[in-house]
């Protein structure tokens, strides 16, 4: 029997329409790093990049491969000075929970330090490039003061408060011995919760941490001899150690997180994100942090 043109013709179109939806579903799961219609087992690769001011984006993806049934293990890539406290201590607790169900290893680039490494620690493995500049486990609180310069040009500040300490740290005045104490107290327990961590996860004494607990900053090769990483490599290295701890056979397929920025967004994100690490290094706050990270780089 002779095959109706038009029939055929919409058979062969949707033949190829199945085609083009199964590969571009292909690819866009592999994009998103969830189940794809490849096979295998895969390590899903989570970025840490500049100043530590918010979790949110790191623990969504975290989430997103800790409930991937593909997904073996987990490199998390860490090129930071550190930042905020909350934060930090957020995707640690997230890496911990994660590591329950995955294997977690960490690959520090050029610089993983103050709460870069406070997350680097809740890994299974700790890999650091001979050169990485890590370290700096200390807590920084930072004031500014601008009586003086009020003064100057004849502007003067009134406080209403209701409490003794209610503008411990303002501006407009110098910092009783009184007030620095409190200050000192709270960077003091801060700093022995990033300690507690170390201790915890890096199997050491809470001694040997605290002698290495000083704010100084290590190279990778240092920090391995303190025992503050495991080993010294690349970024493919880790994902060899990553593959290897999570029992993968031959080489895995490595997934990253989706983009899903607009051109239009990702140039007013990375612009406001210039603009808080500046802010951050000027602003009060609590924070995990190697200032000088934040301006220089090798």
């Amino acid at each position: 029997m002779k095959k109706h043109p038009i029939i055929y013709g919409l058979l062969l179109l949707a033949a190829v329409g199945s085609v083009v939806f199964l590969v571009t579903y292909g690819v866009v799961s592999y994009i998103r790093g969830g189940v794809s219609l490849a096979g295998g087992d895969k390590i899903g690769v989570v970025s840490v990049e500049g100043v530590i001011s918010d979790a949110a984006d790191v623990i969504e993806q975290l989430q997103a491969y800790e409930d991937a049934d593909d997904i073996r293990a987990i490199v998390v890539r860490i090129n930071s000075p550190g930042g905020a406290v909350v934060p930090s201590q957020e995707i640690y607790d997230k890496l911990l929970k994660v590591k329950e169900k995955k294997r977690v290893v960490t690959s520090m680039g050029s610089l993983a330090a103050s709460g870069g490494y406070y997350i680097a620690v809740a890994a299974d493995r700790i890999v650091a490039n001979p050169g990485t500049i890590t370290g700096s486990i200390g807590v920084i609180i930072q004031f500014s003061q601008i009586d003086e310069l009020l003064e100057k040009i004849g502007l003067k500040a009134t406080v209403i408060k209701s409490g003794k300490y209610k503008d411990v740290g303002s501006p407009f005045r110098e910092m009783t011995d009184e007030e620095r104490h409190i200050i000192q107290s709270v960077a003091d327990d801060i700093h022995s919760q990033f300690i507690d961590a170390i201790a915890a996860s890096r199997r050491m004494s809470v001694e040997k941490v605290n002698a290495l607990a000083d704010a100084r900053i290590f190279t990778g090769r240092q920090a391995l001899e303190y025992g503050l990483v495991d080993e010294l490599g690349s970024f493919d290295r880790s994902i060899e150690v990553a593959a290897r701890i999570a029992g993968i056979t031959g080489k895995p397929m490595v997934v990253y997180p989706e983009k899903r920025k607009s051109l239009l967004r990702y140039l007013i994100s990375e612009s406001l994100s210039e603009i808080s690490e500046v802010l951050l290094n000027r602003r009060t706050g609590i924070q995990y942090l190697y200032p000088a990270g934040m301006r220089n780089s090798m």
